[in-house]
């Protein structure tokens, strides 16, 4: 596995295609990130102005214990959104575990938005609009820097 840095070298060296795509696509990459739509999500948030979230973050309740890990945290405002696929919605013990976790999220002081698939139709602008609500409720506004976590 190739590190951003190790990529841009490799661009450099070898070239870029396309007007640049290859050299984008480093620039808007993330480590750690665990599935397609979770970049699709982030990447929809950013080109509607809503800040840069951290990918796969950790959230751990107010004594120091691990509660969960987000697809994507706006941990400045404690707002939590992940895509939410329902993989195990047909599954009763796995769709219990995962309201439980919802409501650790929540109990741990962070608002948690759930995107559906619903939710990414017509340009995904409900998501968006899910993302943006928590966020001003927390405090953030736009204008602000989209590059803070």
């Amino acid at each position: 596995m190739a590190d951003a840095e190790q990529l841009r070298s490799e661009v450099s060296e070898m070239g870029d295609v396309r007007g640049g795509v290859l050299r984008t696509a480093v620039d808007l990459a993330r480590p750690g990130v665990r599935s397609p739509r979770e970049t699709r999500l982030r990447l929809l948030l950013a080109r509607n102005g809503l800040p840069t979230p951290e990918v796969n973050a950790d959230i751990f309740d107010s004594r120091g214990v691990f509660v969960a890990e987000i697809d994507l945290a706006f941990a400045r405002w404690m707002v939590a959104v992940e895509d939410d696929g329902r993989v195990h919605a047909e599954d009763e013990r796995q769709f219990a575990r995962d309201a439980d976790r919802w409501a650790a999220i929540r109990a741990a002081g962070w608002d948690h938005v759930r995107v559906l698939k619903h939710h990414l139709r017509d340009g995904g602008a409900p998501a968006v609009a899910l993302a943006r609500d928590a966020l001003v409720r927390a405090g953030w506004r736009p204008g602000l820097s989209a590059h803070v976590c």
